[in-house]
C-alpha cells in the first residue's frame, strides 16, 4: 500500500510539472489572442446595430458618422469575422471579412475584405476609428459617400453624386431590359438587377479594384461569379457616368439591356464559354427588336470588311481586352454579335440558346464550342467560321 501511495503522489507531482509546462508553451491565453476576441465582441455589437438602425448603438463602438453613407441601402445582414489583429499599445489594426446582403436581392452574402483601425477608450474598451477596403480589395459604392436609392418594378438602382432624377432614368432602362431579356433567354432567372451608378468613372474603378484607365470609354460592365449556383450574391451591373452619358437612347438601352443580359445568363456561362459567344449573345439581345441594321450597330467591322479585310478567325479572348485600341475591341463585340446573328437567321433563336447552354455544361474550353456545335447546330467549327465570314460580307460589303 505505501509503495502505490508513492506511486501516486510521484504521478501527481509530473502531471502537475506537466499542466505547468503546458500552460507556460501556450495554453493560457496570450494578450493578442484577448485583443481579436475583443475585437470580435465589438464588431458583432456593431454590426447588429448597423441592422437596426441605431446610429447611438453604433456611436457606442466607434465612429458612427459613415452610418449616413449606408443607411439608405436596404440589408438584409451585416456581420465582421475577424481574422487579424496587430496591436501596438493603445491602438490597433484589424484585418476583417465583412458580409452582407442587399435585401431582396442577394441570395447568399458579398464577401468583402475589410481593414478597421481601433483604439482604446478611458474604459479599456476597443473602439473603432476608421474602417476601409483592405489593400488591393475593391471599394463598396458607400466607401464613395452617401448612397441613394431607386427603386423599379425589376430593379434597384444606388448611386453616390447622382440626382435622383438621373438614378429614376436607370431603373426605366433596367425595368425595360429585364422582359426584354426573359423574352430572349427565358424566364429562370432572378428577372432583377442591381444598378450601381459611382459619380465617376473614378469611381466605377474603385468599385473594380482596378485603374481608371482599363474601363475609360466603357459604358457599363457587370461582376459576378461565371457559373454561380442559384444561392450566390446578385451581379452588379456597373456603370460608368461619363462614357454613359455620351450614349443615345437607343445607345443606352442597348447596353442595359446588354449588362442584363449577362446577368441572366451567368449560371449557364462557365470557363468553357468563350467571350464572342458570352459579349456576342448579350450584344444579340440588346439589339434585338431594335430594328438596327449590321452597317448600323457594326461600323467597326463593316470598315474592314469593306476594305477586303475580313477576320480570318471568331475573335480571341484576348481580343477582348480593354488595354488595346477601341477600334480593335469594338470590332471584337461586332464579330461576336455578327456570329450569334447569324445563328438565330439561319438556324432560329432557341437554337442559339440552345447552343449557348451547351457550351456552358463543358467545366472546360477545349472542345466545348465544336462538341455543342456538332450537337445543337450540325456544324462543325471550320464550316461555321467559313459561313460566318460569308455572312460578314454579305451584311457589311
Amino acid at each position: 500500500m505505501a509503495g502505490r501511495r508513492r506511486a501516486s503522489r510521484h504521478g501527481v507531482v509530473v502531471l502537475c510539472l506537466l499542466l505547468a509546462s503546458l500552460v507556460a508553451c501556450g495554453g493560457r491565453p496570450t494578450a493578442m489572442d484577448t485583443a481579436r476576441a475583443d475585437v470580435q465582441r465589438v464588431l458583432d455589437r456593431r454590426a447588429a446595430a448597423v441592422l437596426e438602425r441605431d446610429k447611438a448603438a453604433i456611436a457606442e463602438t466607434g465612429a458612427a458618422s459613415w452610418f449616413e453613407d449606408v443607411s439608405a441601402v436596404p440589408l438584409a445582414s451585416w456581420a465582421y469575422k475577424v481574422t487579424g489583429v496587430h496591436r501596438t499599445g493603445a491602438t490597433a489594426t484589424a484585418d476583417a471579412e465583412l458580409r452582407y446582403q442587399v435585401q431582396g436581392y442577394d441570395q447568399a452574402p458579398v464577401t468583402v475584405a475589410r481593414t478597421l483601425d481601433l483604439s482604446l477608450d478611458a474604459a479599456g474598451q476597443w473602439y473603432v476609428v476608421r474602417e476601409k477596403p483592405a489593400r488591393k480589395a475593391a471599394q463598396q459604392l458607400w466607401d464613395q459617400g452617401e448612397v441613394t436609392v431607386v427603386r423599379g418594378r425589376h430593379s434597384i438602382v444606388l448611386g453616390v453624386g447622382q440626382s435622383g432624377e438621373r438614378l429614376h432614368s436607370f431603373a426605366d432602362l433596367a425595368d425595360h431590359a429585364v422582359p426584354a431579356v426573359s423574352d430572349a433567354w427565358g424566364t429562370h432567372w432572378s428577372r432583377h438587377v442591381v444598378v450601381l451608378v459611382p459619380k465617376s468613372l473614378a469611381g466605377m474603378a474603385g468599385l473594380l479594384g482596378s485603374p481608371a484607365s482599363s474601363y475609360r470609354g466603357i459604358a457599363a460592365v457587370t461582376t459576378g461569379e461565371t457559373g454561380a449556383p442559384p444561392q450566390a450574391p446578385a451581379d452588379r451591373i456597373i456603370v460608368n457616368p461619363d462614357a454613359y452619358g455620351l450614349l443615345g437612347t437607343l445607345g443606352r438601352q442597348v447596353v442595359l439591356t446588354h449588362e442584363t443580359t449577362h446577368v441572366a445568363t451567368r449560371g449557364d456561362t462557365t470557363a468553357a464559354t468563350p467571350l464572342w459567344l458570352s459579349e456576342g449573345y448579350a450584344d444579340w439581345v440588346g439589339y434585338r427588336g431594335t430594328g438596327r441594321t449590321p452597317a448600323e450597330a457594326a461600323p467597326e467591322l463593316e470598315e474592314a470588311v469593306s476594305a477586303g479585310r475580313v477576320p480570318a478567325a471568331l475573335p480571341s479572348d484576348a481580343d477582348f481586352g480593354f488595354s488595346g485600341s477601341a477600334s480593335g475591341l469594338a470590332m471584337s463585340y461586332e464579330g461576336g454579335w455578327m456570329a450569334c446573328r447569324m445563328i438565330a437567321d439561319r438556324w432560329g433563336e432557341a437554337k442559339l440558346g440552345a447552343f449557348y447552354r451547351s457550351v456552358g455544361t463543358h467545366e472546360k474550353r477545349p472542345g466545348a464550342v465544336e462538341e455543342a456545335m456538332a450537337k445543337v447546330l450540325d456544324t462543325d467549327l471550320k464550316s461555321f467560321t467559313a459561313e460566318w465570314r460569308e455572312y460578314l460580307r454579305a451584311h457589311l460589303d
